[in-house]
């Protein structure tokens, strides 16, 4: 006779389960937040906005790396607010080209922030820091130099939002004092500056302007962007910085030289010891060195939101755009499908789940009943999780979504199969029905961990090569993968042993589909108080 197993503890594992659904409830239904998943571009439609590439140099042509290397830092972008399922693609070639994002569940106003910035960052040592109101030639000197002495005049150019010149002369000091910085398109941003030459431009709030040597660092030197809020806990949002080692030494250096200068003294007049942080032309943040900084991290400070700070870390970790983008469209798109798509993809699943319940309840009968309540259980923490993700990373279902879905479904019967027959071949071999249920597990939980993790590696495999929809089914398959093994390990088994300890289930009666007719014998005894020989298989039947 085998050996016993050591029996479970179902209730321990029942109540676990318990509160993990209970969480996932209670998420999901959170108060203020969505209580349906996110729909995806086909089923909802959503926000589109159309392109058009210029290049930073003026006349040159835009290549086809240029316009793929745009899409996919877009995609990038896109996809960093979320699994958003967004559309990109290119029409046309070269200059002529046009580039069309389609997103769902995003404003208009921040899809076009998000594509289009070009995301050239610049650390500033600060020349001057004036009104940002716009003054004559004749008053243009009464802006106070600080950092730094005037240099030999050369060539000057200008922009809509910014002044730039390689040299700080007097006439780039006049046009500086003219601009107007409570005009809100100099504000916005979005004009590419030369790093290497002085730079006149707008606080991105509008509330200063700014005169700005050549940058010491470039947004190239940042390895590392991330949203965070001040470890000490006071203020909002600020992005953190982290530099390479040319980034970090040219910071040190910098950082020195400014608090060393002798009319800068601790107490000086602002903009002393003071550096701006210029995101596409506007400054951000204009902070003062009170002490070398080593070690090469820093931090941009505004008036973040979380939802601004995170964008912004986005942008700058995917990178800077390769050409500048000028928005030529924004529509509200229609879904690709529509509701008939998804009342179908509904209902081929209902199908599926009723006719694996027939089969369930017909072959393993009261077995089958808790398989039943497996697979809702399944399904309601399944919802729940679309509903959660949606509300926080911005996960949307899209029809591929639901096919990964529906493919979940012939995953979790079979590790019902599976468990559910190691236990008729335990019986087989002489166990009684309560010892059946605890070996024939420890046998089955192998095959089904096995399974699932081949179909979990085909899911991230499949997310991480592919795009759009496809990365969608990738991720509703992984997702319920791992529904299916907490459903197995928490509720399947647990509850089997549960039926499998009921004196019901013990007598043997065909309603349990374990009468002694399943195994090829006149009877069969499941209790475990007696002693009892190997009933042996018969041809055909399964084992």
């Amino acid at each position: 006779m085998a050996q016993p197993v050591a029996p479970s503890k179902p209730a321990r594992a029942l109540l676990v389960m318990l509160l993990i659904t209970v969480v996932m409830v209670l998420w999901a239904a959170w108060p203020g937040t969505p209580n349906t998943p996110q729909l995806g571009l086909d089923l909802r439609g959503g926000t589109q906005v159309i392109l058009t590439p210029k290049s930073v140099t003026e006349g040159e042509e835009i290549t086809d790396t240029q316009l793929n290397q745009t899409v996919e830092i877009i995609r990038q972008r896109v996809n960093g607010i979320g699994v958003a399922e967004a559309d990109i693609s290119v029409q046309g070639s070269g200059n002529s080209a046009a580039i069309i994002v389609a997103a769902p569940g995003v404003s208009q106003e921040r899809l076009v922030e998000l594509v289009g910035r070009t995301a050239l960052l610049d650390f500033r040592p600060v020349y001057a820091i004036a009104s940002p109101v716009p003054v004559g030639d004749d008053t243009a000197s009464d802006v106070t130099p600080v950092n730094g002495d005037d240099t030999e005049a050369s060539s000057i150019t200008t922009g809509n939002e910014i002044i730039q010149a390689t040299d700080n002369t007097p006439e780039f000091t006049a046009q500086v004092a003219a601009l107007d910085c409570l005009k809100p398109e100099n504000i916005a941003g979005g004009t590419p500056d030369n790093p290497q030459e002085w730079l006149g431009t707008c606080a991105d709030d509008g509330s200063a302007k700014y005169t700005l040597q050549p940058a010491f660092i470039r947004g190239t030197n940042v390895t590392e962007a991330t949203a965070v809020l001040p470890q000490q806990g006071v203020g909002g949002w600020v992005v953190s910085l982290t530099f390479d080692a040319e980034g970090a030494s040219a910071l040190a250096d910098v950082s020195q030289e400014l608090t060393l200068l002798p009319e800068c003294s601790p107490g000086g007049p602002s903009p002393c010891n003071a550096f701006a942080i210029v995101l596409d032309g506007v400054v951000v943040s204009s902070p003062r060195f009170n002490q070398a900084i080593i070690g090469g991290q820093a931090q941009i400070e505004g008036n973040f939101t979380a939802q601004s700070a995170q964008d912004l870390a986005n942008v700058l970790n995917y990178g800077a755009l390769p050409v500048t983008l000028e928005v030529a469209e924004i529509t509200s798109v229609s879904p690709t499908l529509g509701s008939d798509q998804l009342r179908g993809g509904i209902i081929a699943g209902l199908i599926g789940l009723a006719i694996i319940i027939v089969y369930l309840m017909g072959y393993y009968r009261a077995l089958g009943v808790v398989a039943v309540l497996s697979l809702l259980l399944a399904g309601v923490l399944t919802y729940a999780a679309f509903v959660a993700l949606g509300n926080t990373i911005g996960f949307t279902l899209t029809l591929a979504g639901i096919a990964g879905a529906i493919v979940a479904i012939g995953i979790t019967a079979d590790s019902f199969i599976v468990y559910f027959e190691r236990i008729r071949d335990e019986i087989r071999n002489g166990r009684s029905l309560r010892q059946a249920a605890e070996s024939g597990w420890v046998r089955a939980r192998r095959t089904i961990l096995a399974a699932d993790f081949v179909t979990l590696l085909a899911a991230i495999v499949l997310y991480v090569v592919s795009v759009g929809n496809v990365r969608g089914f990738a991720f509703a398959l992984g997702l319920t993968t791992i529904v299916d093994v907490l459903i197995a390990f928490l509720f399947t088994r647990p509850m089997v042993a549960v039926f499998a300890r009921s004196r019901w289930m013990q007598r043997g009666s065909w309603l349990t589909g374990l009468d002694a007719s399943r195994f090829g014998a006149e009877e069969i005894d499941l209790a475990p108080t007696k002693a009892r020989t190997r009933v042996p298989a018969q041809v055909g039947e399964e084992s």
